[in-house]
């Protein structure tokens, strides 16, 4: 495929043994929405955008999660990419949905996980560029956006960082730097509530 052609991350550090571990500090180029950074409760979700578990998530749990803690400033939502198989088009997702700017950011993350199923059954070029279209961009700007080699050094060095904090998997989630083994809204909510409420 052409357009994924120039997208040579090192997607084999996947199978690098990852350390434990987590982090809430700041990674460079974290997408982040709700309370300001140093927030006294900040999730972190690594995610993938041809994630079935994370679109699950998007289109199940998100919107209450947002309404509960993100809208009403209680928490710092931190999302981090992590792309997954497809990893070229995970890859392409993620630049595209950075080049779209950060208030498109989310909105195009989210359209790119509610199109998994057209986006694993068709050719993923189309289906990425009307997205891409949707946000305003052109289809010269798409291909630039998703060949740019400073931006996938960034994924690159971004990917290496969830690694060494330990992350294997998708999706993700972590409060306070704990990693949450239920992420549904009840599960998340026991943990966010209890760090809303210490000290």
């Amino acid at each position: 495929m052409t357009l994924f052609r120039n997208l040579a991350l090192a997607v084999a550090a996947f199978a690098l043994t990852a350390c434990s571990g987590g982090s809430t500090a700041p990674v460079e180029g974290d997408m982040a929405l709700g309370a300001a950074e140093g927030a006294k409760v900040t999730v972190v979700e690594y995610a993938s955008v041809t994630c079935g578990h994370c679109a699950t998530w998007q289109e199940q749990v998100w919107p209450e999660f947002k309404a509960r803690y993100v809208d009403t400033n209680k928490v710092r939502y931190v999302f981090r990419e992590f792309p997954t198989d497809p990893a070229p088009v995970a890859i392409a997702g993620f630049l595209m949905a950075r080049c779209a700017g950060p208030d498109k950011y989310f909105p195009v993350i989210h359209e790119i996980m509610a199109s998994q199923r057209e986006l694993f059954t068709a050719a993923p070029r189309p289906v990425l560029l009307r997205i891409a279209n949707g946000a305003g961009l052109s289809e010269q700007q798409f291909q630039d956006c998703v060949t740019n080699e400073d931006a996938i050094t960034a994924m690159d060095t971004r990917i290496k960082s969830a690694l060494d904090a330990g992350i294997n998997g998708t999706p993700t989630f972590m409060v306070n730097g704990e990693k949450v083994a239920d992420s549904s809204l009840a599960g998340l909510s026991e943990k966010v509530d209890a760090a809303l409420a210490a000290g």
